[in-house]
C-alpha cells in the first residue's frame, strides 16, 4: 500500500467499526420517519382542507395545497442550509438529533390547526428539521462506511423515506382519512422525538468529521467556500439537478392521491391510501435499484436515464385515459418507481461533490435549494389545476421538466470511480 492510496478511503477507523451498524440504523429510522412526514400531507390534504374550507370548494383546496406544499419546500430548503451548517460546525450526530426533534414536534402541532394558514406554518417549521435530517444523515453514513458500500447505502437512504410513505398508506387504509377524521394522523408524526434520545446516547460521531474539525480553526466559512470560485459551478449544477427531480415530484406526483380522490368523487376514502401504498412500494424499489444499477455507470449517464424514464412514465400516466381502477394503479406504480429513483441516486452522487469540511452544508444546499425552485413549481401547480382543467393536465405540463434534466446531464460533474473527497 503506497502513501498515495490511503486505507481510509475504504476502511473506517477502528473506533468507527464498532458503531457503523448503529449509525446506519439510526439514520435509516430517521429517513423512514422523514418519509412518513412527507407522505402524511398528500393523504391528509384534501380532507383537511375540505373540513376547514367547506365542502364543494375544490378551487380553494387546490390553491391551499399549492401554498402549503410551497411552504413545506421552502422550510426544507432553509432547514437543509441551517442544519447542514450546524452539522459541519458542531457534529453530524448532535445536529441530526436537533433536526429530528424539530420536525417531530411541529408535525404534531398540525393536530391543532383550525385554518389552512395554521397548517402552512406548522408544515414550514416541521420541514426545517426534515430538510436538515436528510443532509446530516447522508453525511454521517457516507463518512462512516467504506467507499465500496456507497451504492447500497444510497439505496438504503432512498428506500427508507419511501417505506415511511408506505406506512402512511397502510395506516390510512385501515383508518380512512376523511374530513371528520384527519387530525390524529399528525399526532403519529410526533413519534420520531423518541429517536433523538437514542441518537444522542448511542450513535457515534463521524471520525472523518472529527479529523476535519481539528483543522477548521483558520479555514474560511462553509458558505463562502461552497459559493466561492472553487465550488460555485458544482453547487449551482447540484441545485439544478435536484430541482428537476423535486419539481417533477412536488409539482405533479405528490398530487396523485388528491387526483385519485377526485376521480372517485370522494366516495372511496380508501383510494388515497391505495395510491399511497402502491406509489410508496414502487418508489422504494426504484430508490433501491436506482443507485445499485446506475452506480456502475458514469453519473451523467445515470442521471440522463432517470430523466428519460421519468418523462416516459409520467406521459403515460398524465396523458392517457384516467379511470380509477387497477390499471390506473399500475401506471401510478411505474411513475413512482421512475421518479423516486432520483432519491436513491442523489445520496450516492452529492457526497462525492464536496470535501468533508463542507459536505453536510454543500449537499444540503444542493438538495434542499432545489426545493425552493420546486416550491415555485408547487404554487404554479395549484393554479394550473384550475387553469388547465384538472390534475392530469397539470401533471402533463409540469413533468416536461425532465427534458431540461436530460440537457443538464451533459454538463454535470463526473465523479464515477473516485473516493469521497477528504
Amino acid at each position: 500500500m503506497t502513501p498515495s492510496t490511503p486505507k481510509s478511503t475504504d476502511t473506517p477507523a477502528p473506533a468507527t467499526q464498532k458503531g457503523i451498524g448503529l449509525t446506519l440504523m439510526a439514520a435509516f429510522l430517521g429517513w423512514l420517519l422523514d418519509g412518513f412526514e412527507l407522505g402524511l400531507f398528500p393523504v391528509v390534504a384534501r380532507p383537511a382542507l375540505q373540513d376547514m374550507l367547506g365542502q364543494g370548494l375544490e378551487g380553494g383546496v387546490g390553491l391551499w395545497m399549492g401554498r402549503i406544499t410551497a411552504a413545506f419546500l421552502v422550510g426544507a430548503a432553509l432547514g437543509g442550509i441551517v442544519f447542514g451548517w450546524l452539522g459541519d460546525r458542531v457534529g453530524r450526530v448532535k445536529a441530526m438529533s436537533w433536526s429530528i426533534l424539530c420536525y417531530s414536534l411541529f408535525s404534531a402541532a398540525g393536530y391543532f390547526a383550525t385554518e389552512p394558514m395554521h397548517l402552512a406554518v406548522f408544515r414550514f417549521v416541521a420541514a426545517l428539521g426534515m430538510g436538515g435530517e436528510w443532509a446530516l444523515g447522508v453525511a454521517l453514513v457516507m463518512e462512516s462506511w467504506p467507499d465500496r458500500f456507497r451504492p447500497w447505502l444510497a439505496a438504503a437512504i432512498g428506500a427508507a423515506a419511501n417505506i415511511g410513505m408506505l406506512l402512511v398508506g397502510v395506516v390510512a387504509k385501515f383508518f380512512p382519512v376523511t374530513p371528520d377524521s384527519w387530525r390524529w394522523l399528525f399526532l403519529v408524526g410526533a413519534s420520531p422525538a423518541v429517536l433523538t434520545l437514542v441518537i444522542r446516547i448511542w450513535v457515534p460521531e463521524s471520525e472523518k468529521w472529527k479529523a476535519s474539525a481539528l483543522n477548521r480553526k483558520d479555514a474560511p466559512s462553509e458558505l463562502s467556500t461552497i459559493f466561492g470560485p472553487e465550488f460555485l459551478k458544482v453547487t449551482l449544477l447540484g441545485i439544478a439537478l435536484s430541482s428537476v427531480a423535486l419539481i417533477g415530484t412536488w409539482g405533479s406526483v405528490q398530487w396523485i392521491p388528491s387526483w385519485a380522490d377526485k376521480l372517485t368523487g370522494g366516495t372511496n376514502p380508501g383510494a388515497k391510501a391505495d395510491v399511497q401504498m402502491v406509489s410508496s412500494f414502487a418508489a422504494s424499489i426504484g430508490a433501491v435499484l436506482g443507485p445499485v444499477l446506475l452506480g456502475w455507470l458514469p453519473r451523467r449517464v445515470g442521471y440522463a436515464l432517470l430523466c428519460a424514464s421519468s418523462l416516459g412514465a409520467c406521459a403515460w400516466l398524465f396523458r392517457g385515459e384516467a379511470v380509477w381502477g387497477s390499471f390506473f394503479l399500475v401506471k401510478v406504480g411505474l411513475t413512482a418507481f421512475t421518479t423516486a429513483s432520483f432519491y436513491g441516486f442523489f445520496p450516492l452522487y452529492f457526497p462525492e461533490l464536496f470535501p468533508t469540511r463542507i459536505r453536510a452544508t454543500g449537499q444540503g444546499i444542493c438538495y434542499n435549494a432545489g426545493r425552493l425552485v420546486a416550491a415555485a413549481g408547487a404554487l404554479l401547480s395549484g393554479g394550473l389545476v384550475d387553469y388547465l382543467g384538472g390534475y392530469a393536465q397539470m401533471g402533463a405540463a409540469i413533468t416536461l421538466i425532465y427534458v431540461a434534466g436530460i440537457a443538464l446531464s451533459f454538463v454535470a460533474p463526473e465523479t464515477k470511480g473516485k473516493p469521497l473527497p477528504a
